[in-house]
């Protein structure tokens, strides 16, 4: 789950700084205001990387994709990408968890046959 939460969660990380430079073109926000919210949504892309697997870790994941689909009143354009990364996201937890379970069960299979002796 980690790797392909972490995949989305880097995709966002260029994708807000693309928004950021798109949202720096309009005059009413300050230059300021936007790199400062921008840069702190791309590092809790980067800070989210390591925390995916931690308790609530998800969760923030899950108020990130909703922070990303509300910037779509700054930059209309976000309101598709927002969606298009927290079906992403979705996918990559669901996903994720399916394949975990799989190494999982493999494992146990694996460390149990190992632990049978062969027959001669």
């Amino acid at each position: 789950m980690r790797t392909l939460c972490a995949s989305t969660l880097i995709g966002e990380f260029f994708v807000i700084g693309f928004a950021g430079l798109v949202a720096m073109k309009d005059p009413d926000l300050p230059m300021s205001t936007v790199w400062t919210v921008s840069g702190i949504a791309m590092f809790l892309c980067l800070v989210l990387c390591g925390l995916v697997t931690r308790p609530g870790g998800i969760a923030m994941g899950w108020a990130l994709q909703v922070a990303l689909i509300a910037s779509g009143f700054v930059v209309p354009t976000m309101f598709l990408m927002g969606v298009l990364f927290a079906a992403l996201w979705w996918a990559s937890v669901h996903y994720g968890r399916k394949i975990d379970e799989a190494k999982a069960r493999f494992a146990a299979q694996a460390g149990s046959a190992s632990s049978t002796p062969d027959a001669v």
